[in-house]
């Protein structure tokens, strides 16, 4: 897996990942579950993966829907 996408903002990930799935792109995001150590607050950042074989697809996939990627 490689990380995609590192952001704190929820809605970029869901639309990153609805945007993944509809390419048949797998992705996971991790650390969803880091707001119990931080209260909810939403300042620790998610990830978002994807398998490393997918990952230049995926980047393009971001790039064309106006979304910055990690690289």
């Amino acid at each position: 897996m490689r990380q995609l996408l590192r952001t704190n903002d929820p809605v970029t990930i869901a639309i990153a990942t609805s945007l993944l799935q509809g390419e048949d792109i797998d992705c996971f995001e991790m650390d969803v579950n880091m707001s119990v150590l931080e209260g909810s607050l939403g300042i620790l950042p998610r990830r978002l993966m994807v398998p490393e074989a997918q990952y230049d697809r995926a980047v393009r996939v971001m790039r064309d829907n106006g979304i910055d990627v990690d690289e």
